[in-house]
């Protein structure tokens, strides 16, 4: 397969020119108008963010694709499936109140958002994927599927467990329904607790919606038949006392990513939009944010949801990292182990971002290979 083309603009502004008539530029550039969106439903994937959390994509960004969408003839709405983990997005009720809470309502983005596995997570459909190693089919979200295209748009962020979160975990994990999230996490629990590097801080037990956390004589245990392999506490020590597996749990998870993500684009059209700002350290699962890693870069778009991951991959690497944030912390406490130019795998060292690319690539869902055009 060769290179696909991506399409950026930077988040510099001229006067009188806002970013979203950039964003709208971009989509024109990038191709949008060429998907036959007449009369069609079209699923916009964002993910409306935790409450708390404050790096999650404000609403003005979905609004600006939705009008898109809507003057080229579609039928627009915004779309995500609920969590496995016990959050304030485990269930539709407390979803939409989560995203109404955000800024996500109709009066605010013109489109409706529907939470695509239902009340409970359970309305699902088992899809097949084309090319499927670790999964033969997919459990997504009903609504997700019923939809006649598929539009994502991320916000491009560290994440604990694949390194990042872009276009194929914002597809891929956020189609999932709660049954397809817990099959894609099922090999990547937290392995154990490295007691000599536990300090009994409690972080990891307070991001722990599963209460799988205890302690004994000052120290963290991790009851695995409770666990879910959400991975919070992982990314919550700031010690890495809590170890994953050294079997490639991270990698299938990863893998399940592209092929979920394969599942859900197969046979309809689909285009993709990053906007890489607020790159924080974890994911917007979370409750909270942690400062971004590096300054704001841009927005990219494009046909190919693994050519725009990997080109926002590129361009974080290669923007200076941020002293002040996770990246400082790590680069102060383990000096020798950073510095590598790959800021994911600085922050998040039992990840590797590599193996969800080429296992995208592998499975045929795009290519990693990639040409940039720069949009002004």
């Amino acid at each position: 397969m060769g290179a696909s083309k991506v399409y950026f603009t930077t988040m510099r502004c001229k006067i009188g020119e806002s970013l979203l008539v950039k964003l709208d530029r971009l989509m024109d550039r990038a191709g949008i108008e060429t998907i036959d969106f007449r009369n069609k439903y079209t699923a916009i994937k964002i993910h409306f963010g935790e409450p708390g959390n404050l790096s999650f994509l404000r609403p003005n960004f979905a609004k600006t694709v939705a009008d898109r969408v809507k003057a080229l003839g579609g039928m627009p709405f915004l779309t995500d499936c609920n969590t496995l983990y016990v959050g304030r997005r485990n269930n539709a009720l407390v979803h939409m109140d989560a995203a109404y809470e955000n800024g996500y309502t109709p009066f605010s983005t013109g489109v409706q958002n529907i939470i695509a596995d239902g009340l409970k997570g359970t309305d699902d459909v088992e899809v097949p994927v084309p090319g499927g190693v670790y999964c033969k089919t997919a459990r997504i979200g009903r609504a997700i599927m019923d939809a006649d295209i598929v539009v994502s748009l991320n916000h491009f962020k560290g994440h604990e467990n694949t390194g990042f979160g872009g276009a194929l975990k914002n597809i891929g994990m956020g189609s999932g329904s709660r049954a397809g999230k817990m099959i894609m996490h099922n090999d990547s629990k937290p392995h154990q607790v490295d007691q000599s590097r536990c300090t009994a801080c409690k972080a990891c037990a307070k991001f722990c919606n599963e209460n799988a956390i205890s302690f004994e004589s000052g120290k963290a245990l991790i009851d695995h038949n409770r666990c879910v392999g959400c991975g919070r506490c992982i990314g919550a020590c700031n010690f890495h006392a809590i170890s994953v597996k050294w079997d490639s749990s991270n990698d299938a998870l990863n893998c399940k990513i592209a092929e979920f993500t394969r599942a859900v684009l197969d046979g309809r059209p689909h285009f993709h939009i990053s906007v890489v700002n607020q790159v924080s350290p974890c994911c917007d699962c979370h409750n909270e944010n942690d400062a971004a890693i590096v300054p704001d870069i841009g927005i990219f778009a494009g046909f190919d949801p693994v050519a725009l991951d990997k080109s926002c991959i590129d361009a974080v690497n290669a923007a200076p990292a941020i002293e002040t944030s996770l990246w400082g912390d790590r680069e102060h406490t383990h000096r020798d182990s950073l510095g590598n130019g790959d800021h994911f795998s600085d922050i998040h060292p039992t990840s590797d971002w590599r193996s969800q690319l080429a296992h995208a690539e592998k499975i045929g869902l795009g290519s990693a290979a990639y040409e940039l055009v720069t949009v002004k």
